[in-house]
């Protein structure tokens, strides 16, 4: 009779929290521990690149208006070293300061004083975009290129050739969004879907910014007035890749 094999529980997420108030981080402490996240609260930056290149840390949580070496240095530094998910705390009435870490890479932001709850919503919703984005990433780590209708685009290079074999010029944003549409042709996708795949919230906090993203890709792949409308709008709904696609591996 063959042994039985235990698998040892999966490990906790864990949450790394910087806030100079001790009354906020034993609230975050208490109420995302009660929700089976871990917990590691400091009362500033010092030491945390070390930490976290020490030991798994799956999402930081900072207040952008610690003294000392403040947040917005510390998210920069964390976001040139780290892939993290970031989201700031900020006052209610700081938008200067939302913006700027927004620019800095932080990827949410949540105001003082907050409820426990919104703020158990918001890790667990970026923590799955993060997610959804690494397993998008892993799948086109195995990839080399994709075609359609003649054109291909190289993962690994990042160029788009069109059927002539010329080089179309793409933006980081028009790469990811094309990449996006190729990985689910003639699926809709949302403006959310395309934002998050995208990546485009690191460089804009408005959803309309993907229709003007959307619009400029249109017209890098019309090459000429006969060529096929590749992206069409599904009204109310998002944007479809109409082409069939083959994966080259």
């Amino acid at each position: 009779m063959g042994r039985l094999k235990f698998q040892s529980p999966p490990s906790p997420v864990h949450v790394l929290a910087i806030d100079d108030d001790p009354l906020v981080r034993q609230l975050i402490c208490d109420y995302l521990g009660d929700n089976d996240i871990q917990v590691t609260a400091l009362a500033d930056g010092r030491g945390v690149e070390a930490m976290i290149a020490g030991e798994r840390v799956d999402l930081v949580l900072i207040d952008l208006r610690l003294p000392g070496d403040d947040g917005m240095r510390i998210t920069r530094r964390l976001r040139e070293d780290f892939d993290l998910p970031i989201i700031m705390l900020t006052g209610r009435a700081d938008e200067a300061d939302r913006v700027m870490g927004l620019e800095l890479g932080a990827d949410d932001y949540i105001t003082k004083p907050f409820s426990p709850r919104e703020l158990l919503a918001r890790v667990r919703a970026l923590l799955r975009r993060s997610r959804a984005q690494a397993s998008v990433a892993d799948n086109l780590a195995r990839l080399r290129a994709y075609r359609f209708e003649g054109w291909e685009l190289n993962l690994r290079r990042r160029l788009l050739l069109t059927p002539e074999g010329e080089t179309v010029a793409l933006t980081n944003t028009e790469f990811n969004l094309l990449t996006a549409f190729l990985a689910a042709p003639q699926c809709i996708l949302s403006r959310d879907q395309l934002l998050e795949l995208s990546r485009l919230h690191n460089d804009e906090v408005y959803d309309r910014a993907i229709d003007v993203q959307v619009g400029r890709l249109r017209r890098k792949l019309q090459t000429h007035a006969e060529a096929p409308q590749f992206i069409r709008t599904e009204r109310g709904s998002g944007y479809v890749f109409t082409a069939e696609t083959e994966l080259v591996r």
